[in-house]
């Protein structure tokens, strides 16, 4: 079964909601961590960003998520499970453009694992962010 890591436009009240019902069948984790990246209204130059087009190698994105997760599980022990939910299209400022969900026998480790996997989407996962600003301008990112 492959599984899906992108979704067209922001991450939606709905995903996020089945997935944390989703966790009411998981009685191994006592600690459930909920990353939710949202999109900021930024001022860079003068400029406020209204919104942020993610583009993504949508062939490597399952390959990378995969490795991302794997290494996650390697290094902690405890964790029972990792979602990972990333935008692409446009998404405006206050929109929800990554979720992350990870489920861990413990607290600590669910706390620690969520953020461990945040920092590797960002350094790994190849997806790639335009700056949209009220004048309609952009730059890369």
């Amino acid at each position: 079964m492959e599984v899906n890591y992108l979704t067209d436009g922001p991450v939606s009240q709905e995903t996020i909601s089945q997935l944390i019902e989703k966790m009411h069948s998981r009685t191994d984790s006592g600690g459930n961590m909920i990353f939710l990246g949202q999109v900021r209204a930024d001022k860079i130059n003068g400029k406020k960003v209204k919104a942020i087009e993610y583009s993504a190698y949508i062939e490597l994105v399952g390959a990378e998520a995969e490795k991302i997760k794997k290494s996650v599980f390697a290094e902690f022990n405890d964790v029972k499970s990792v979602d990972i939910i990333h935008s692409t299209g446009i998404v405006a400022a206050g929109q929800i453009s990554l979720l992350v969900l990870v489920s861990a026998g413990h607290r600590q480790d669910a706390f620690q694992a969520c953020s461990k996997t945040v920092e590797l989407i960002k350094q790994n996962l190849p997806v790639w962010k335009k700056e949209i600003y009220e004048d309609e301008s952009h730059t890369w990112k």
